[in-house]
Parts: structure tokens; C-alpha cells; sequence
């Protein structure tokens, strides 16, 4: 029921057939002349052919493909996928109506998702827009864009004398695979803690000794030094460790708003700070010596806690989108 050859009508499959196998794409409305790779097949259904396109591009896309691919194609580190397996790769069909009815279920989804990433792509602009105009430059005392109700120039100050620090660098603790959740430079991510990223753990008994400078609290704000340099999280959770080549902030009371500072931390301003301060060839790091005498921009400790609920907002938003 199917056929490899030209562009003979409107609406074709492609698969991919070398390196990257099995990925499928649905092309409708071509209006131009348009040439195919050597690693792509063009898959028509051939006229009569009781099928219906969006029911096979769907069919193609489920796992049944990718593991008759997996079995069948040829070649050693470069897989390859020939004409002769795909045209006996079998296809389960229904009746016309069902199949019109699955691939418009199955387009919906597609549809809502594409919506969905839109919006997520959308907010994350808007919140990099407003993390960039929201924290003044060094030749600003105040930003481009203020919260209303707010006036007066902002501080500056250095990171040592507004915050408590602690320096994580030193040995690597012994690792288990169970016990007290141990925060690396890989969980770390942009504003919070990835615990999927990397799962490593170090025993409970070793706890103390692990953290006996000084043990993290909910709120406090992370920056990494190195491998990345500059990524950002705020602790969220009790009972974790954290590993070298991170450095754990906290905010004097009433001085400094640790959620302020992790957004701060974020912003464009203080990211390039980082980066012309930053030393290494491949790959780039920064001594705490360097990064506590980093200045802070700041207001006062009220329109510090509004801007940390106002990025909160936006970020809750965009991890619901």
C-alpha cells in the first residue's frame, strides 16, 4: 500500500534511514519543488489504498516502528535502514472511519502541545526581558523598570558584607546509594534544583561532618563556581548536602532577600559580571575569594521581597504552562 518514489501528491511521510533512525515527519501542503537527502525515505500512500495519512503518520511515530527499526537495521557504529526492511514493516488498520477518527485524536494532541510551547517559549522571554530591566547597570540607580509604588535610588553593595557564605570546595564525600539527597554542580539549573539530573547520595551518619560548614537551609541560594560557572538554585528542600564547586548564600535579616538574590544572581547584569571575572580556558570557573567581592544592586528590603514574589509568579507560571 505504500510507494518511495517523488512527490507525486500533496500530502507524504518522511523517515529518516541512516544515522538517526525512524524519526517521521508529516508534510501537507507542499506548494514549492523540494528534494529529498539520501538519508530520508518519501512515503506515499498509493492511490485506493484504504488509509488514511494522519492514522499512518501516527501508527509510524509509536514505538512499533523504532523497534522493528532496532531489529532490523544494518551497519555497525552507523546504522542504516534499507528499502527492502521498511516496505515489510507491518501496519495495523482498522476500518477508514476509526482511522480518521484516531489521527484527528492523536492531531489534537500535537496541536495543544505545539500551543503549550509556544507559550512556554513566550514567557520565557518575557521573564528574561524583565530580568534584564528590572536590575540596574552599574550606570543606572535605578532600573529601566520599577515595580509601582517604589522610589529612590538603589544600593550597592559587596556579596561579604551583606551575606553569609559558605564554600563547599574541598574533598568529595564518600557516596551511597541511598540516604541524605547530595546537590551537585549538575543538579543546579536555571533557578532551581533539577534532582533528576544527577541521584547521588552520601550516608546519613556522615551528614554532619559532610556539612560542618555549615548546614543549608530552605531559601538559601546556591551559585555554581565552576563546571558550569554561574548556574543558580534556591534550596527547597530539608535534609540535603551540597558538593564541591558550589557556594551556598544567605542574606543578612531585613538586609538582603534570598529570593531577591537568586534572581539578581540571574540577571543579565551580574551573568556578565561572572563571565568577565571568570579565568580557565575550556572550561571557565570563579574563586569565591573573586565572588564575594562582587557588588550587589539593591533597594529596600520590601521592594527586594515584591521583585523575588514577582519572578516567582512568572516561573510558577511557566513550569504550569
Amino acid at each position: 500500500a505504500l510507494s518511495y518514489e517523488g512527490f507525486r501528491c500533496a500530502k507524504f511521510e518522511l523517515i529518516t534511514k541512516d544515522g538517526t533512525l525512524g524519526k517521521v515527519a508529516y508534510v501537507q501542503g507542499l506548494k514549492k519543488p523540494a528534494t529529498l537527502n539520501t538519508g530520508i525515505f518519501n512515503i506515499e500512500i498509493k492511490d485506493g489504498s484504504n488509509i488514511d495519512e494522519k492514522y499512518l503518520f501516527q501508527y509510524l511515530r509509536a514505538p512499533f516502528l523504532m523497534n522493528y527499526v532496532a531489529q532490523k537495521a544494518t551497519g555497525g557504529t552507523i546504522k542504516h535502514l534499507n528499502q527492502s526492511i521498511l516496505v515489510n514493516f507491518p501496519v495495523v488498520l482498522p476500518s477508514l472511519k476509526e482511522q480518521e477518527k484516531i489521527g484527528k485524536y492523536f492531531e489534537e494532541f500535537d496541536n495543544l502541545i505545539t500551543l503549550r510551547q509556544r507559550k512556554l517559549e513566550q514567557q520565557k522571554k518575557f521573564k528574561k526581558y524583565f530580568l534584564k530591566n528590572m536590575f540596574p547597570t552599574k550606570e543606572e540607580k535605578v532600573p529601566k523598570i520599577r515595580l509601582k509604588g517604589f522610589t529612590g535610588d538603589w544600593t550597592q553593595e559587596k556579596l561579604i558584607n551583606i551575606c553569609d557564605y559558605v564554600d563547599y570546595r574541598g574533598k568529595t564525600p564518600s557516596k551511597t546509594t541511598s540516604g541524605i539527597f547530595l546537590v551537585t554542580a549538575k543538579n543546579i539549573k536555571d533557578g532551581y534544583i533539577d534532582y533528576k539530573a544527577s541521584q547521588e547520595y552520601i550516608s546519613e551518619k556522615d551528614y554532619d561532618k559532610v556539612m560542618h560548614r555549615g548546614m543549608p537551609k530552605i531559601g538559601d541560594v546556591l551559585i555554581t563556581t565552576e563546571a558550569p560557572c554561574g548556574n543558580v538554585a534556591q534550596v527547597n528542600k530539608e535534609n540535603v548536602a551540597l558538593a564541591q564547586r558550589i557556594i551556598k548564600y544567605r542574606g543578612h535579616d531585613h538586609v538582603m532577600d534570598n529570593t531577591y538574590l537568586k534572581y539578581y544572581f540571574l540577571s543579565p547584569e551580574f551573568q556578565n559580571i561572572l563571565y568577565a571575572k571568570s579565568s580557565g580556558g575550556t572550561v571557565q570557573g570563579i574563586k569565591g575569594s573573586i565572588l564575594h567581592q562582587q557588588e550587589v544592586r539593591f533597594p529596600r528590603y520590601e521592594e527586594q521581597k515584591k521583585i523575588g514574589q514577582y519572578f516567582d509568579r512568572l516561573d510558577t507560571q511557566t513550569s504550569h504552562t
